[in-house]
């Protein structure tokens, strides 16, 4: 008796990168809480949809108020991905669901949040008049960036809307996070180390040759980044 063998379903998988930030609270907890919350206040939204890397090494075990940091996060909206820099076995953290922190991580300087202005009918635009060195990381979520200089190696921009380099892109342009797939990436001379549109990504290798240390602009076309020359 024979029988037929149909070919497995093939898996579509494809990479994506997402921006982590991480909080470090200090003592005394109901301080820092109040400052949290001067600082959503300021930029209604900023959390939103973001993961979120809790650093507790600046906490010992028997800070005060221990016990409440991490439902108090969740109370605001914030999404814990990972905790670090703690230790579980510490009776204060006993009921909390503690999630490993992702492996491969690095850090990318520290981040503003902006403040919320309500009088633009337009999502604002933030221009930074000078180069972004090595370890800088430039955050915008509501709207394009501006460089003015050059993004060196090591340096990342990411921006909700579109991504303007008037120099070099040396270093990591993520555009479009939140979901605005219609972002670009512009640049003078394209010499990247990633580049992302609404978490679709191109590292070095796979950027097209045909652009390399040229002006070029970066686009999302279905789920592929495309590379087109400037004039």
């Amino acid at each position: 008796m024979s029988g037929t063998h149909s070919s497995p379903s093939r898996i579509r998988m494809s990479g994506r990168s997402f921006l982590a930030l991480t909080l470090t609270p200090e003592a005394p907890l109901t301080d820092w809480l109040a400052a949290l919350d001067h600082q959503i206040q300021r930029a209604a939204g900023f959390f939103a949809g973001k993961p979120v890397i809790l650093d507790l090494s600046l906490m010992q075990a028997s800070t005060p108020d221990l016990p409440y940091l991490l439902p108090a996060l969740q109370e605001r909206g914030i999404r814990v991905l990972g905790i670090e820099g703690g230790d579980k076995t510490w009776p204060a953290v006993a009921n909390w669901e503690w999630p490993e922190s992702p492996m491969g991580g690095r850090a990318s300087g520290p981040v503003t949040i902006p403040e919320n202005d309500m009088t633009p009918t337009l999502p604002p635009t933030l221009v930074v008049e000078e180069s972004v060195r090595s370890g800088q990381h430039i955050i915008w979520p509501d709207g394009d960036v501006v460089i003015l200089g050059a993004v060196s190696s090591g340096a990342e921009v990411t921006a909700g809307g579109s991504v303007h380099i008037y120099g070099a892109l040396r270093g990591r342009a993520i555009a479009g996070i939140g979901g605005n797939a219609d972002a670009r990436i512009f640049t003078r001379s394209l010499a990247a180390e990633l580049v992302a549109i609404d978490g679709f990504y191109a590292t070095a290798e796979e950027m097209d040759a045909k652009c390399t240390d040229k002006p070029t602009q970066v686009l999302l076309t279905g789920e592929t980044l495309a590379f087109k020359p400037l004039p």
